[in-house]
């Protein structure tokens, strides 16, 4: 896989290239592979959910090739990845298949200066690429588990030119003016000479192996590192000006390639036209590196919809910003705390704090009750302000940050390290800002979460917990929603009993997917299901119901199809108003779509007529009614969504209804409506 990777890239003339598993069934891209990319800059792409707006999640998704040629194309059509990668690169995404299964995704980028097209050469080295990936993935899922538990492996690619002799190569750089180091991918100095440490004002043993912008604070400025990004990602030269304090200009240029970044630095003055850097207050993390993950994390937590989806952008993006370990996001909850989701902790050691009283006297308690934060840097701190801790979680330092909304206090996080951390001031501002931002995602999650299940209860409550007994009479239905957030949809199914020899069934659905439309479609299901019991024949059902949508005026439309069972003739008489056309099995095996005559949807024409067919059904045969979701599919034609429909009922077992439903129901595309369906079957005798 590794190899195939690196083949790609380099076949292809990119830059740097990263591959994208897809675990069987799952709703998220894992990163498994990068070349090219340090660690630090991929950790925030290590999961891409596939709803989510960014290049490799519409490839796979959409099983096609997205190119972007520029940071312009880049802005216009993902502004988030634009916002929080402004460098100038072109960039693919590919998804990686084997048969008709999509296993991942390819992703590579090009330095700025690459043409606004792909030749036809890159093309094929990438189709090539892609088809050697997708069967390799394959081959990985038969014997494992797609996603490593490494990931992703950093790759780092071979030195496109030969080195020559160390003494050799040493005096040439020494005869040119001014100073040179190097840096790797990661932005460590791999090398420096003498001229350029007395120029930043260090000693060379210091430097090496540190990244310039944490060895100098007078270069722990945003600004450094951004060029440095720049550089990486662009494959571009780039340069700055930075004063070394007091008063010494210094000129940095930029020299990337594949395998890291040349840098020279001269004497100069302050320029106008590049960015220039001033000293650093305190010590702390890299601000450049806080703030990509900040606005990393701020992007992604406008799209997060449940606490769920909250805990887990905040362990993707937090957990590599700061080299945290672990962390866990907790609440108030009726007096207790309320473990809402933790990464890096066993679940055995978080269910010892959830339900704990908010009096317990524990840091996370103590933070949500004031809404202070509180910053340990070892046990010993630990123990002398709470004497009953127990080291418990190996861990060598902590922060606890209270989690604030609209002046509230709402839960708190908890952050922990396995070395020791001092927490200077900058670094606690920063971690009680972020803290702030997770605290106001969480409280929209969390109305969210409630108003969604309230949503959903009264969508059940509207709908039959059970069918009737009906001797005579096998049935089987199901109701899956979609899940598109709060919205809540408006299908719904009835079966009733009308005397020992006859029963009716209704399917519907009305238009929209909020509470309104739950709503209506209690008042329709309660219609039909009055109408039906005072043994309206179906046409009359069907128009009784429209003229009291009609008089009610909700702005809305219903489809809705009824069938009346006759139980001892073995037939059936249906109407419909604008609703999919029924099935049936019948008892030889073969499929057929009943053309019930098209009636216009309910609520539209108060005059409007709704003639029925009548045929028989005799045992052995299964009428199918069903709503769009389960046919629904983008780019599907109807008429070839119900054919498929057709080919899975004549292949189900009809001697069992409720494995017959749970086929059609495992077999429906991606939902994106409410499914419901019924089944009916006669028996041969009335028992």
């Amino acid at each position: 896989m590794d190899a195939a990777l690196v083949d790609v890239v380099r076949e292809s003339g990119a830059s740097r290239g990263m591959l994208y598993v897809l675990p069987p069934g799952g709703n998220a891209l894992w990163l498994a592979a990068v070349t090219g990319t340090p660690r630090e800059i991929a950790a925030p792409w290590t999961r891409v959910g596939l709803a989510n707006p960014i290049p490799v999640a519409d490839a796979v998704r959409e099983r096609r090739l997205v190119w972007v040629g520029g940071m312009e194309e880049m802005a216009r059509r993902y502004p988030r990845l634009s916002l929080v990668l402004p460098y100038d690169f072109a960039l693919t995404a590919a998804p990686l298949t084997s048969g008709s299964t999509v296993w991942g995704g390819l992703v590579m980028l090009w330095p700025g200066s690459h043409p606004p097209q792909l030749s036809p050469g890159e093309r094929d080295a990438i189709d090539a690429g892609c088809h050697r990936l997708g069967r390799i993935l394959r081959e990985v899922a038969d014997h494992g588990d797609l996603v490593p538990q490494d990931r992703p492996r950093i790759l780092v690619p071979a030195p496109g030119h030969a080195l020559g002799p160390t003494e050799e190569m040493a005096a040439f750089i020494d005869r040119l003016p001014g100073g040179t180091c190097a840096l790797d991918l990661s932005g460590r100095i791999t090398f420096i000479t003498a001229e350029a440490a007395d120029l930043v004002g260090a000693d060379a043993g210091d430097l090496l192996g540190a990244r310039p912008w944490e060895a100098l604070p007078w270069m722990d400025v945003p600004e450094v590192e951004d060029r440095y990004r720049a550089a990486l990602v662009g494959q571009l030269p780039t340069a700055f000006t930075a004063l070394r304090p007091p008063d010494t200009w210094l000129s940095f240029e930029l020299y990337p390639d594949t395998s890291g970044i040349s840098v020279r630095i001269t004497p100069s003055s302050p320029a106008e036209d590049s960015p220039a850097t001033q000293p650093a207050s305190a010590a702390g993390p890299s601000r450049a590196t806080v703030l990509y993950h900040l606005m990393h994390l701020a992007a992604t937590l406008t799209e997060a919809v449940g606490v769920k989806d909250v805990v887990d952008q905040t362990a993707d993006q937090l957990l590599p910003a700061l080299g945290a370990q672990a962390m866990a996001l907790m609440a108030a909850e009726e007096g207790r705390l309320k473990i809402l989701g933790h990464r890096g902790y066993d679940d055995a050691l978080m269910d010892r704090f959830d339900a704990l009283p908010l009096t317990s006297d524990i840091p996370a308690a103590r933070v949500l009750a004031t809404g202070v934060p509180s910053f340990v840097a070892s046990f010993d701190d630990l123990k002398r302000a709470y004497p009953p801790a127990v080291d418990e979680d190996g861990m060598a330092s902590w922060a606890f940050l209270p989690l604030i909304a609209s002046g509230r206090t709402i839960g708190s996080l908890v952050l922990a390290y396995d070395r020791p951390q001092r927490f200077p001031p900058t670094e606690r501002a920063v971690l009680t800002s972020l803290a702030g931002l997770i605290g106001q995602a969480m409280d929209r999650a969390r109305l969210y979460d409630t108003q969604h299940n309230v949503a959903h209860r009264l969508q059940a409550a509207l709908l039959p917990h059970t069918l009737p007994h009906i001797p005579g009479l096998n049935v089987a239905a199901r109701y899956l929603p979609a899940g598109h957030g709060l919205e809540v949809g408006g299908d719904f199914y009835d079966l009733i009993r009308l005397n020992d020899t006859t029963a009716a069934a209704a399917i519907g659905d009305v238009q929209g997917h909020n509470i309104d439309a739950a709503a209506l479609m209690g008042q329709v299901r309660t219609a039909v299901h009055a109408h039906a019991t005072i043994g309206a024949p179906p046409g009359d059902v069907l128009s009784r119901t429209n003229r009291l949508l009609i008089d009610l005026d909700p702005g809305l439309f219903t489809s809705c199809l009824y069938v009346h069972l006759d139980l001892a003739r073995h037939a059936v008489c249906l109407a419909s108003a604008g609703h999919p056309r029924p099935l049936v099995r019948h008892a030889d095996g073969h499929t057929e779509v009943l053309r019930v005559p098209p009636g216009l949807l309910l609520g539209i024409d108060p005059e409007a007529d709704y003639p029925a067919l009548e045929l028989p059904l005799p045992p052995g045969c299964v009428l199918l009614l069903y709503t769009d979701g389960l046919i629904e599919e983008p780019g599907v034609d109807p008429d070839d969504a119900i054919a498929a429909l057709a080919g899975l009922l004549e292949h189900a077992d009809a001697g069992n209804l409720d494995a017959m439903a749970d086929t059609l129901i495992r077999h429906a595309p991606a939902p994106v409506d409410d499914i419901a369906l019924l089944l009916i079957s006669l028996q041969q005798t009335l028992e």
